[in-house]
């Protein structure tokens, strides 16, 4: 797998088909093999708009046996009580779903969205093991699960005699580093990969917060104005973080980004571009080294949690 992914939450609502399709061929050509996505991304367009387009990109292109490709399942894709969630009902019929939208056989990561305290996990990986078994997913994976839950369906996982989790997808990057705390230790105890979504911070890490905001979708903007308002509170901490990226000599989005390629932990950040401009700094994110001393330095500026459980037991 490449050390960078692809997030394709913008594709279609907020990037054209057009884009995408150019992206996608950018990333792949530049060696970025991991594409990610859900079944519920399309944003105003309807859940299932991004998957379909990725789709018609694959079809198009003929390019599949490049692709590690994942997406995920448990979030509504209707108002019905049943079409949500991680029931074995629901995980097959969104398999099936999200198969017939990608236009492929196979899906190489199928990602629990989020945990479903209401489904038991014996219940989980009946359905699970009956993807694999068909050849509809190679592996499975999860995304915003605390510790705990990585141990517990792991251990479920193992006394069914199946694999179990590869890999989870967690909220990570400089300014949120919670998951050092508990997720990493366990990714790591269990050997599933981490793949952080979110590296910038939703852009305060990208030091360009003033971008004209009469450009952007309804949500861009909502989130833009909920990204100004936490940098109002980090002033002198992003100040710091800009002028490290100066003197180093590269843009700060670049540098956030290649920071978690240097955790060890770490298997590859999801960049989730708008542009192209955009994905070319994520791409050339891969060729930045950070020696130990401005590793040292950027934890100064944004100091992690510490180890658990000495950070807040003695």
């Amino acid at each position: 797998m490449s050390e960078l992914g692809l997030g394709t939450m913008n594709f279609g609502p907020n990037a054209s088909e057009r884009d995408s399709f150019e992206m996608l061929d950018r990333a792949l050509d530049a060696g970025v093999n991991l594409i990610d996505t859900a079944d519920q991304y399309g944003g105003h367009l309807g859940v299932g708009t991004t998957e379909s387009l990725l789709g018609r990109w694959l079809a198009d292109r003929g390019r599949r046996d490049e692709v590690v490709l994942a997406t995920k399942v448990h979030e509504p894709m209707s108002g019905r009580p049943n079409d949500r969630g991680l029931s074995a009902r629901h995980i097959m019929a969104a398999c099936d779903a999200s198969l017939k939208r990608l236009q492929v056989d196979h899906i190489d990561l199928y990602q629990m969205h989020h945990l479903d305290r209401a489904a038991p996990w014996d219940e989980i990986w009946q359905a699970m093991e009956t993807l694999v078994a068909q050849g509809k997913v190679i592996y499975v994976g999860c995304s915003n699960f605390a510790g705990w839950s990585i141990a517990q369906a792991n251990e479920a996982a193992k006394n069914r005699h199946f694999l179990g989790l590869v890999s989870e997808q967690s909220l990570y990057n400089l300014t949120e580093r919670t998951v050092e705390l508990e997720v990493i230790p366990a990714c790591e105890s269990y050997g599933l990969g981490l793949l952080p979504w979110s590296p910038l911070a939703g852009g305060l890490l990208g030091g360009n917060l003033t971008v004209d905001a009469a450009k952007r979708s309804d949500g861009e903007r909502r989130q833009s104005s909920g990204v100004q308002q936490r940098a109002r509170g980090m002033a002198t901490q992003l100040a710091d973080w800009e002028a490290f990226c100066a003197d180093v000599g590269e843009e700060p989005a670049v540098v956030a980004l290649a920071w978690l390629m240097h955790q060890p932990a770490v298997t590859a950040p999801l960049s989730g571009p708008r542009t192209m401009e955009q994905l070319d700094a994520a791409i050339h994110a891969t060729t930045v080294r950070l020696d130990a001393g401005a590793l040292s330095v950027i934890d100064e500026i944004f100091p992690g949690p510490g180890a658990a459980p000495e950070a807040y037991a003695w």
